[in-house]
């Protein structure tokens, strides 16, 4: 299963966020062990280093972001993908930006804890939770 981190999901993971790294940790420990295919869209490393290096410098951010450049796939970001996500129906322009994203790279499904931000989305969009007992259930 291909799935999309938000940048939330990625951020809390990065920033160690209680209580949601515990989750964050868990979903990339899936993709980690290949249960998963995880993915970030484009925005989201730029968005990773402009916030950790408020928290942890400019090293620390760097650091940050070639981690997940070594770790996760990195979705598609073009024109075209932007001519889409400012047609779709979303609130948030970085929303949209992230599921026009994970459309064209063909995922799965949306991993994140803002579902109302994804209130219009054709992909499935599930909290982080709610994923692990998702693919919980699929497992035999």
């Amino acid at each position: 299963m291909r799935v999309l981190f938000d940048n939330d999901v990625v951020l809390d993971l990065v920033l160690d966020r209680e209580p949601f790294v515990e989750d964050a940790a868990a979903l990339f420990k899936l993709h980690e062990d290949g249960r998963i295919d995880g993915y970030v869209s484009g925005i989201t490393l730029i968005n990773v280093f402009y916030v950790t290096r408020k928290f942890k410098g400019s090293e620390g951010a760097r650091r940050a972001v070639g981690e997940l450049l070594a770790t996760l796939d990195v979705c598609a970001l073009n024109k075209a993908i932007l001519e889409n996500a400012h047609k779709l129906a979303f609130a948030d322009f970085e929303d949209a930006v992230q599921h026009a994203s994970a459309e064209a790279s063909r995922l799965d499904v949306i991993v994140t804890r803002n579902m109302d931000d994804y209130k219009n989305a054709a992909l499935p969009v599930f909290t982080p939770t709610d994923f692990i007992n998702h693919l919980k259930e699929q497992t035999p």
